[in-house]
């Protein structure tokens, strides 16, 4: 279904967001790869989101991204919609009490703890490392040092695929190991998270140290989607990669990063298939050297070109 063919079964004058027909993705992602979305819609606020979702068709699949960041877009694009929550619309935060934070969906994870250090809370310097926005964070339980969303969380604003309004308890959100158990089509729009008064040197201390650490040990200054592998249990996805002898091994432009193994970059003209490829080709060459089975961290979405098709790893 093209883009047009969507927008001619919608009423667009009833939209105040931005809709773009055949949107390049490659212009949204980290990784700077991937085919057009048949239609992108970014939301002026939760009441055009719930608006646009009552008119859409319930055949028209739908699909939400945030920044970008933990997404690996194939080459052929994607089917139907793709929601990008904006960040004048969904960004903002704010202080709730003298504990909370209330930070829309859009809202960067390092501009909340940004924010929380203005407010004196501590337990969100984790999230001055992670290169993605909160919605993503709601949706894999995003941590670092020791610290997970769901430490954070007490209830989450949603809408359904029908544009109805919920509101998620933290018990609701179904929180696992880089997994949330909330229905797949609900389009998190913000959340109330809780910290713990602290003093601003001690926090300020912790998010320090989180970007010394990231600036020493990860490419983040490459076209990169963050870690590419969950770590199993008992184990370093990173160890695993390397105890294979995979550390700088490359498909095409993608590669594993000679810095940190558990990242994939593009290292100019990459795309999702050598991408795709390459995570799969590790993933079977870690299982024959240890016998443990690495799972995507990173989220792939959209349509193989045709012949392009990538088998994922079954042992």
């Amino acid at each position: 279904m093209s883009g047009q063919a969507i927008l001619d079964r919608i009423d667009t004058s009833a939209i105040r967001g931005r809709l773009t027909a055949d949107a390049p993705m490659s212009k949204i992602t980290w990784f700077q790869v991937g085919g057009p979305a048949d239609l992108l819609f970014q939301p002026a606020d939760e009441d055009d989101l719930s608006t646009f979702l009552k008119m859409l068709p319930a055949d028209v699949p739908v699909m939400v991204v945030g920044i970008g960041s933990n997404l690996l877009v194939r080459d052929g694009g994607i089917d139907g919609v793709v929601i990008r929550l904006s960040g004048k619309g969904f960004g903002g935060i704010e202080c709730v009490g003298d504990t909370q934070l209330r930070a829309g969906a859009a809202a960067p994870d390092k501009r909340v703890a940004a924010a929380a250090l203005d407010a004196g809370l501590g337990g969100f310097a984790f999230y001055h490392g992670i290169p993605g926005a909160i919605g993503g964070a709601l949706r894999m339980n995003a941590g670092a040092n020791g610290t997970e969303t769901t430490n954070r969380v007490v209830e989450v604003s949603a809408i359904d695929r029908q544009g109805e309004r919920h509101t998620l308890s933290h018990a609701d959100m179904g929180y696992a190991y880089r997994h949330s158990g909330a229905a797949k089509d609900i389009i998190f729009t913000s959340a109330l998270l809780e910290g713990e008064p602290a003093d601003a040197a001690d926090i300020r201390a912790a998010m320090d140290e989180v970007q010394h650490h990231r600036e020493t040990v990860q490419p983040i200054r490459e076209k990169t989607g963050g870690s590419t592998f969950k770590n199993p249990d008992g184990h370093s996805s990173w160890k695993l990669v390397d105890a294979a002898g995979l550390r700088g091994f490359s498909i095409g432009g993608a590669q594993m990063s000679e810095m940190h193994c558990n990242f994939m970059i593009n290292t100019g003209g990459a795309t999702g298939h050598d991408l795709e490829t390459l995570g799969e080709t590790v993933r079977e060459r870690v299982f024959a050297d240890s016998g443990v089975l690495l799972n995507w961290e990173i989220k792939r979405l959209g349509r193989f070109e045709s012949g392009r098709e990538v088998v994922p790893f079954q042992p």
